[in-house]
């Protein structure tokens, strides 16, 4: 059952008042839920209609997955307002409806098929990026919505400042987003959304009533263009200066994903000597803490490349070489869905260690608070769950790092970056590119020339990887 969540009671009651808020239905009006799983708002809409000694509207329940149509038909098949269809939402609606209410599926483009991300990245302008089924739920929602009708959804609310989402956004500053209500994190469960109920009716835009989930409320006009809305939502005053993190560094990047750390990665301690000259230092997200004071060589990640990202051959690898070749290790390496694309003894992405080694900052990619190291000796190369941060000029390393300390650039990332559970945030490159900078710390950075640092050899030497 791809992507289906049932939505709590308390929930779907809540959205049906919104939905029908100061605008009850007519019997001749048309609900859809284009999504409609085993009927929860089906039966929102019954009971609401119900206390208020009203007559059905028309309502139609879409459902792609067959599992659910037995249970969908035994529970609707005496009332005649209300027809269930087995379809595909995305690929099948043309109806226009007055109302449309529902939780969309969430589903990942990585759980598509090659066909399906293809089909839909024509159909909609919302699939665009890495991006998620129900982004397009609302703009194929929207596209099935009368002039004055109104669609309330319960989503994650990434949407609101994710890059991928940025034409949804820029689709919904066209219509009258009447409210964004973000809910408790437990509200499924287990199931960590952070939940949002964005309510749009198709009319011109007007202002948006924000419920913020300490209870606050606020009321803004949002921004067209695509621009995040998360820092507006949240009562931040909107960005002045122009210039950007990004613009003072050289590359901001994820760490390096080796799609087998279990063979690259090995203790510095017990570290084959014949496989020093292989051998970076290295440090995961999970060895910074916020008692880390020092970064530690207690790993190293040997590394198959030239210092330009040039794979090298099985036979200048010598023992390294040899290691690979060994039954088990080759085994866990064929089974990496890189080597679909790639050598057998390639990683899944490939490190451009004259960019990594550089005097740089690190972070953890999910954190409570974020905090950030420096690699002022250009020593390490880091994990995927690692971000670095290069400076163009190695002597403005201490003016960013401080910045990035700070109150300030912490409250901006709280209010930019992606929520994890338990209160935890997810920093991402395209996100810490556009952290602001101060006029103060742009100005330091600025004074001086560009200091290019030395290139890295070819292979690392033997005393790099001593701890």
């Amino acid at each position: 059952m791809k992507g289906f969540v049932p939505t709590p009671r308390k929930t779907v009651d809540a959205m049906v008042e919104l939905l029908f808020r100061k605008r009850h239905p007519e019997p001749n009006d048309a609900v859809l839920d284009p999504g409609c799983g085993t009927g929860e708002f089906i039966d929102g809409i019954i009971r609401w209609c119900d206390r208020k000694r009203l007559a059905l509207p028309r309502i139609t329940g879409v459902e792609s997955d067959p599992r659910h149509l037995p249970l969908l038909h035994s529970k609707y098949m005496r009332l005649r307002t209300v027809e269930i269809q087995h379809a595909d939402f995305l690929t099948d609606g043309r109806t226009t409806y007055n109302f449309v209410v529902g939780n969309p599926p969430y589903v990942a483009i990585t759980a598509l098929s090659d066909s399906e991300k293809t089909r839909y990245r024509a159909r909609y302008a919302t699939a665009r990026g890495r991006f998620d089924l129900y982004l397009l739920f609302f703009e194929q929602a929207l596209r099935s919505l009368a002039p004055g009708g109104r669609l309330v959804f319960i989503t994650p609310e990434k949407y609101v400042y994710v890059e991928t989402a940025g034409p949804l956004r820029d689709l919904l500053a066209r219509h009258h987003l009447e409210e964004i209500r973000f809910l408790q994190e437990d509200t499924f469960g287990d199931l960590v959304t952070y939940p949002t109920i964005t309510v749009v009716r198709r009319a011109p835009p007007g202002r948006t009533r924000v419920r913020r989930r300490d209870g606050s409320l606020a009321t803004v006009t949002l921004p067209s263009g695509g621009k995040p809305w998360l820092p507006l939502l949240e009562g931040s005053a909107p960005q002045q200066t122009a210039v950007t993190l990004g613009d003072l560094c050289l590359r901001i990047s994820c760490g390096v994903a080796t799609g087998a750390d279990s063979v690259f990665i090995q203790p510095v301690e017990s570290l084959d000597p014949e496989l020093r000259r292989f051998a970076y230092p290295t440090i995961a997200g999970r060895q910074l803490t916020p008692t880390t004071t020092e970064l530690l060589q207690h790993f190293a990640m040997l590394i198959p490349y030239s210092a330009d990202g040039q794979l090298l051959p099985l036979e200048e690898l010598g023992a390294f070489g040899r290691y690979l070749m060994r039954d088990d290790v080759r085994q866990q390496l064929l089974a990496r869905t890189c080597v679909r694309r790639k050598p057998w003894y390639a990683f899944h992405e490939t490190p451009l260690l004259r960019e990594i080694l550089r005097p740089k900052i690190l972070c953890k990619d999910i954190t409570s608070t974020p905090r950030f190291w420096v690699d002022r000796l250009a020593q390490f190369v880091p994990r995927h769950s690692v971000y670095y941060i290069v400076p163009r000029k190695p002597d403005d390393i201490d003016v960013i790092a401080g910045y990035l300390e700070s109150p300030s650039a912490r409250r901006w990332l709280a209010q930019n970056c992606q929520r994890a559970s338990k209160g935890f945030v997810r920093l991402q490159s395209h996100v810490l590119k556009r952290l602001p900078l101060p006029d103060h710390v742009a100005a330091e950075a600025a004074e001086g020339s560009v200091i290019h640092a030395a290139d890295v050899p070819s292979r690392h030497t033997d005393s790099a990887c001593r701890g």
